[in-house]
């Protein structure tokens, strides 16, 4: 069973990426890019699964992927009820509640159902792993301040879990044993996680834009100032939503997402590119040094992970200020396709349980 082929599925926004692994090697990648005039005839997200699906098994004909060898289909989970870590069968109640949006509406929802629409084709299994929603906070952790507000657990868990268990192989540990602080810094958000014998004890709520800026999410920004604008007359919630998600960060202060953009304009002098680029870090540091705390201030080690991480001036301030907590771990290759191609692997391997949705 171990030689059989792996599709992985990764929706985002505008775009689907996909790749084949075969023998937990990579055999075919491809991102597909859907036209945003037509995603927008769609009055939900979860309308757009057909042509999805029709664009996904489009490339692999075209390709000649031989599908009639896919065992296993695993997407990125979306949008579920809090859920424990680990890889998740496909099941009625899944599709039921990524279609209904219970905790949220976006692309992302359309992993479990499209993996589930092309496994039944192909007489495959369909399977999602580590979700957003994720759910391993202690009590303190979910206390906001105020009652009527809770602190959620939505962040990189697939990524963060990925990396956190590579490093413990990498020293001949298991992770259950350490103790770590993991950072992921993905295309649009960023998150820093208190990892405590194998469970994310703390993490900072990173979908809506809490705790540092990033590529394109605010972060945590002043309350009240906030409220005002909330309430100004001039935005409407989702304007306000889409603000926080979208505009903030290097998206809005330097009207920007690449990274490598950024690189070349602070290495032309831009010191505006620079100064946004060290806040950045710097409130990274500032989050990872308070996660440190959730740890009794004793880390086994700080995990970076996440493209900009090849930003060798990022990095070093980053770990110039935070070294003095531990040793620091640096994975800047880590992405979703290649965290779900291993928690695949290791269904076929038979080194984890498939869970039940509930």
């Amino acid at each position: 069973m171990h030689s059989s082929r792996v599709l992985v599925i990764n929706p985002k926004n505008t775009s689907t990426k996909i790749a084949v692994f075969k023998n937990a090697k990579l055999v075919f990648l491809k991102t597909i890019q859907h036209n945003k005039e037509e995603l927008g005839k769609f009055n939900e997200v979860t309308d757009q699964l057909d042509l999805r699906r029709n664009a996904i098994m489009k490339e692999l004909r075209d390709n000649e992927i031989r599908l009639k060898d896919m065992k296993v289909i695993i997407a990125r989970g979306g949008l579920l009820k809090p859920l424990d870590s680990g890889v998740y069968k496909v099941n009625k109640r899944m599709k039921e509640d990524l279609l209904k949006g219970i905790m949220g509406k976006h692309a992302v929802n359309l992993g479990g159902l499209l993996a589930d629409d092309i496994a039944a084709e192909l007489e495959a299994e369909a399977y999602i792993a580590d979700p957003v929603v994720v759910d391993e906070l202690g009590d303190l952790a979910r206390i906001s301040g105020h009652p009527k507000f809770d602190r959620k657990s939505i962040f990189h868990a697939l990524n963060q879990k990925v990396v956190a268990r590579k490093y413990a192989k990498s020293i001949n540990r298991k992770y259950e044993e350490l103790d770590l602080i993991v950072v992921h810094i993905g295309g649009g958000g960023t998150s820093v996680g208190a990892h405590k014998n194998g469970r994310v004890i703390d993490a900072n709520q990173a979908f809506d834009g809490d705790g540092p800026f990033s590529i394109e999410r605010t972060g945590t920004l002043p309350v009240g100032d906030l409220v005002r604008l909330c309430f100004s007359g001039e935005y409407s919630q989702e304007e306000i939503i889409h603000m926080i998600t979208t505009e903030g960060g290097f998206a809005g202060y330097l009207g920007t997402t690449s990274v490598h953009e950024i690189e070349d304009r602070i290495a032309q002098g831009d010191k505006e590119a620079e100064l946004y680029t060290n806040a950045m870090a710097y409130q990274l540091s500032k989050e990872i040094g308070g996660m440190c705390m959730v740890t009794e201030g004793k880390p086994d080690a700080i995990i970076l992970s996440g493209d900009i991480f090849h930003n060798k001036s990022f990095t070093n301030y980053v770990s110039s200020r935070v070294s003095k907590i531990g040793p620091i771990a640096i994975y800047p290759n880590e992405d979703e396709v290649e965290a779900l191609a291993i928690n695949a692997d290791r269904v076929l391997r038979g080194e984890t349980e498939v869970l039940e949705y509930k």
